[in-house]
């Protein structure tokens, strides 16, 4: 959605998507938001509650199941077992993900992380097709005046032009970009802590090759899940840069990731968005 500055800030009922790569600061700007007026949509809370949500308690019973005492249990109705997903834990979305590698490591399959990685684009598509009805529901079922889309980092990378539509016609989009030096630290961050990621699938297929090839293991299996993680963060961080730009350029606008760090409040967080409009 595009508009001036004067025409945003006049705006009664604001509604914004705010796009970049996770750790970028989307979550905690969001959180700067009074909660008493804003409605904080997350993207990858939608997706781990609503469109994940059985194929992540499959995965998990899938595990508890290779464990003879809790099998019996399972099998016997005596126990449940139920994801604890929150705005602020995400971690069962990310074990289902799960990385490429070595078996006895936890490591998946190329087809069986492939499955994975479909199932979650379809999730993330159908998230943020859903942000036209939660702003709606926002409104009149809530009654919060604004509505922020904390979307997923790899929102760039869905290749599906009805889920943007949809952001474009309903909501300010705004890519936080991040520079050289912060985008180091992000790199740091994903060799200390490698999380799951999604891939565009040919990405994820040439940089495979490329690192079987430069390691000089025979196949997929061979790799240790997490060293193969913390070797393709940076080429993903640089793939996806001109595909975030892309989306700011066509529907909506780029601010800079240091200048969000310096938002104290609401009044801070507007004038930092329509000053990028102008």
């Amino acid at each position: 959605m595009k508009m001036s500055g004067r025409e945003f800030l006049d705006w009664p009922n604001k509604a914004i998507t705010l796009l970049g790569m996770s750790g970028v600061g989307k979550t905690t700007l969001a959180y700067k938001l009074p909660a008493s007026k804003w409605f904080h949509y997350s993207g990858d809370y939608r997706i781990g509650t609503k469109y994940l949500d059985e194929p992540i308690l499959d995965n998990i019973k899938r595990q508890a199941m290779q464990v003879e005492f809790l099998r019996d249990l399972l099998r016997s109705d005596s126990i449940y077992i139920a994801s604890n997903i929150t705005v602020h834990n995400l971690a069962p979305v990310a074990s289902f993900l799960g990385k490429i590698g070595r078996a006895d490591l936890g490591g998946l399959s190329v087809e069986e992380f492939k499955h994975r990685q479909r199932l979650h684009r379809e999730a993330e598509i159908g998230a943020m097709k859903d942000v036209a009805d939660f702003i709606e529901k926002a409104q009149q079922i809530y009654g919060y005046e604004h509505f922020v889309n904390d979307a997923g980092g790899s929102i760039c990378e869905l290749d599906d032009d009805d889920a943007i539509s949809v952001l474009a016609e309903n909501t300010v989009i705004l890519y936080i970009e991040a520079d050289a030096e912060m985008e180091k630290i992000m790199i740091q961050r994903a060799i200390d802590h490698p999380k799951p990621m999604y891939y565009q699938e040919r990405f994820l297929d040439e940089q495979l090759a490329a690192y079987l090839t430069e390691t000089g293991l025979a196949g997929p299996g061979e790799i240790v899940p997490d060293d193969f993680v913390r070797w393709i963060f940076p080429r993903q961080l640089e793939h996806r840069r001109p595909l975030y730009q892309s989306i700011a350029d066509d529907y909506g606008y780029t601010i800079d990731a240091r200048a969000t760090e310096q938002i104290e409040d609401e009044k801070d967080f507007l004038e930092l968005i329509a000053a990028a409009m102008a």
